[in-house]
């Protein structure tokens, strides 16, 4: 991500894009599991093209449309996150599993060659530094801004909650009494795909000034979603409710905090973007896997419990500071 500061944005995109559909292709054809799990490595390590191109449409975008755009682009990863698991689950019934990564490959070169086609040229007037000390002044701008940090951890805590539900909900659908097939328990993600789409306006908000309203809002039903959640296994419409109020504050969240903390420092906005994206990492990993342990050991409900939790502690965690920095009469995200 930091390289976004350093290299022209166009050429960084496609070569990303591009290399990121060879991973994809050794990942499908992979003969065994140590170069199966080599090239997964290389996937989640080229991934990140997608938080490039919203650093890059940011620098595109006037202060006043900043957070649309970001809305607009982050609403796109968002869903299709999500749309991938209805699409993945047919094709894994279809034709295996190697048929998402190949499909997913091909797929990806053909963006790769639109994006070489379609993406304006920009100059990068970045830094005139090497790549280490562009990744050093990257942990400075977390010690350095307080707006950053507190948007990084709510981004671990929402994406933990995120993940605690979307990293675990196939267990209790595939087994009895549901059991419910690849391409049914991918179907949820067209579900949760609407709730995304409707946190579109979230971007906008921010740029009315009603950013800090619209992150409190948002983790407010991110708690409350669990409680139909809860309900997955007794009721199928109560997880399609749950899970459209999840997305919606999730993606409300995401594309709030990614319009503040570029606002800090546009000239560092892949820098910014880049370290609050090791957060969203960590905390969708530890919601993989802490879920899938209490799921083992407890079930179910104790999922919902685990997600709620960590909803209720991202609220916590921004009442606290909202009322702290508003005390104050210097809110921290209106930096």
């Amino acid at each position: 991500m930091p390289l976004g500061d350093l290299v022209e944005p166009r050429r960084l995109v496609v070569t990303q894009s591009a290399l990121l559909a060879v991973a994809l292709a050794v990942v499908g054809a992979a003969p065994g599991a140590p170069v199966l799990l080599a090239a997964l490595a290389a996937v989640g390590f080229l991934a990140v093209v997608t938080q490039t191109l919203v650093a890059f449409a940011a620098s595109l975008a006037g202060p006043e449309r900043r957070g649309r755009v970001v809305g607009q682009v982050t609403g796109g990863v968002v869903v299709g996150i999500l749309l991938a698991r209805t699409v993945s689950g047919a094709l894994a019934d279809l034709a295996g599993w190697r048929s998402v990564y190949l499909t997913s490959a091909a797929l990806t070169l053909l963006i790769a060659l639109g994006l070489r086609r379609l993406l304006p040229r920009r100059d990068r007037g970045g830094p005139s530094m090497g790549y280490r000390r562009l990744l050093a002044s990257t942990i400075a701008l977390f010690t350095e801004e307080p707006v950053f940090r507190f948007r990084a951890l709510l981004a671990l805590l929402v994406f933990a909650a995120f993940s605690t539900l979307w990293s675990c909900v196939a267990l209790p659908l595939s087994a009895a009494p549901l059991s419910l097939s690849h391409t049914a328990i991918g179907a949820f993600g067209l579900v949760g795909a609407a709730g995304a789409l409707v946190a579109a306006p979230a971007g906008r908000l921010h740029d009315r000034g009603l950013g800090e309203w619209t992150t409190g809002t948002a983790l407010a039903l991110l708690a409350v979603s669990w409680l139909p959640l809860a309900f997955t296994e007794r009721s199928l419409w109560a997880l399609a409710a749950g899970a459209v109020v999840l997305d919606l504050a999730v993606q409300a969240v995401h594309v709030t905090n990614q319009s503040v903390i570029y606002a800090v420092r546009p000239d560092a906005g892949s820098r910014l973007i880049g370290g609050y994206m090791v957060f969203y990492s960590i905390g969708s990993a530890a919601g993989a896997i802490a879920s899938t342990a209490v799921y083992a050991a407890a079930g179910w409900s104790a999922v919902c419990v685990l997600g709620g939790a960590i909803s209720l502690l991202a609220f916590a965690v921004w009442a606290l500071v909202h009322v702290r920095y508003a005390r104050r009469g210097d809110h921290v995200a209106r930096r």
